[in-house]
């Protein structure tokens, strides 16, 4: 069994959800090459999430954005507003959706569905630099 961790700085986005598949695998290359084993995905902030959904429709990422605005609204009577008025939501935003994702790996690579991919879920109007932890063990050939 063996362990591999990395971490991975994000540049800042906007709000919304964007598709961070490919620098989540980028940072893997250094990897032993695992036959099977798991990659965990976590995220070290409270106003931000991770998810897998579908990574095909271009639809999706705006249509989970207008979702979790109307689950958890700006305009809702937060007694947390000391960081402005979206910080409040991005925390519910970010508890709902959670802070960590795993991932299956197979002969080396991710084993995502053919329409999935992984997601920064950014709540915040200007969140700034992300930072995600990467963990994989497994077994190698």
């Amino acid at each position: 069994m063996a362990w591999f961790q990395t971490e991975v700085r994000l540049a800042p986005r906007r709000r919304g959800f964007h598709l961070v598949t490919a620098e989540v695998e980028a940072a893997l290359r250094g990897m032993p090459r695992f036959s099977v084993g798991l990659l965990h995905v976590f995220i070290r902030h409270t106003s931000a999430s991770l998810s897998i959904n579908e990574n095909a429709d271009p639809d999706v990422p705006g249509d989970l954005d207008a979702a979790m605005n109307a689950i958890a609204p700006e305009s809702f009577p937060y007694a947390h507003t000391i960081e402005g008025p979206d910080d409040m939501p991005a925390h519910v935003k970010a508890s709902l959706l959670g802070s960590s994702v795993t991932v299956p790996i197979g002969n080396g690579r991710l084993l995502l569905g053919t329409w999935q991919g992984i997601y920064l879920c950014e709540h915040r109007d200007r969140g700034g630099p992300r930072s995600l932890v990467l963990t994989a063990h497994g077994e190698t050939p």
